[in-house]
């Protein structure tokens, strides 16, 4: 490739310094200080904040709540063309990322984040451990994370044995690549940091908070299509109102998640199978 020819979108900024982007969602104001922060390695920063800079975490964003910075990968490639893989050893389909190269951006991600238990570094990967509210809770309550997204067939297993990256999941399935799932770890995350939602009560009564699914809900106009809201939501009556929402938010979870509902179960002494309708 000469130099003065067109450089694909993939290579992104040529700095191989860490930088908040797109620039002019954080032009009017700094992240306060000791702001919760996500870095992201990835080929794609242009990707960055997407959907994370729209609603209450782009708002949140703008106010300095929280900060985010993407870090461009390909800067840190070998050679004029900044490659960041190459083939499977013991041969395959695909391609696999060095971890030479991957090496050297951590050394960049990782600079002044001090202890892993306050800043996690965490790999986006099909075989890792599924991504759940409480370990969004624990990324919350932590001064920040570092997201590798990964792409092509993965990251080479030396790199992720050296830092001691840990491995996360949104599921069964496998994604072309790490943005979306770091997108999705983020924004669970960054709604649980205090004023970022600015009503807490909020979180506290949604679903998975409790190890429950949330219970359904209603509003204006109180007749649709033939349907009525439940009566005791317009009675009044905030003891039943609690009730009838604990029992729904039980039938739910029995119904839908029979895994959640054991495990609730088990932490409250209850038999799933005598409680399996109420």
């Amino acid at each position: 490739m000469s130099d003065d020819t067109p450089r694909p979108r993939s290579h992104g900024r040529l700095s191989a310094r860490a930088s908040v982007q797109p620039r002019d969602l954080t032009a009017g104001m700094a992240p306060l200080k000791g702001a919760w922060t996500a870095r992201v390695i990835t080929l794609f920063p242009e990707a960055f904040p997407g959907v994370l800079g729209h609603s209450l975490t782009g708002k949140a964003l703008e106010e300095g709540l929280w900060a985010l910075e993407p870090i461009d990968l390909r800067p840190f490639g070998e050679g004029r063309h900044r490659n960041v893989d190459d083939t499977p050893a013991g041969g395959g389909a695909g391609m696999v990322l060095r971890a030479d190269v991957m090496a050297r951006a951590l050394a960049v991600a990782q600079a002044g984040t001090g202890p892993r238990e306050r800043w996690p570094l965490v790999y986006l990967s099909p075989r890792g451990r599924r991504l759940d509210q409480a370990m969004a809770r624990r990324f919350a309550d932590c001064a920040g994370i570092t997201l590798i997204c990964g792409r092509f067939e993965g990251l080479d297993e030396r790199v992720i044995e050296h830092f001691g990256i840990e491995e996360v999941s949104l599921g069964d399935f496998v994604l072309t690549g790490g943005e979306i799932a770091a997108t999705a770890l983020i924004d669970a995350s960054v709604r649980l940091i205090p004023r970022v939602l600015g009503n807490q009560a909020s979180t506290e009564e949604e679903s998975f908070s409790e190890g429950l699914l949330e219970h359904p809900h209603y509003t204006k106009p109180p007749v649709w299509e033939g349907r009525a809201i439940p009566e005791v939501l317009l009675s009044g009556h905030h003891a039943k109102i609690a009730d009838w929402r604990r029992a729904e938010a039980e039938r739910l979870t029995k119904e839908r998640r029979p895994d959640l509902w054991r495990a609730y179960c088990a932490q409250h002494g209850r038999d799933p199978d005598r409680d399996r309708e109420l």
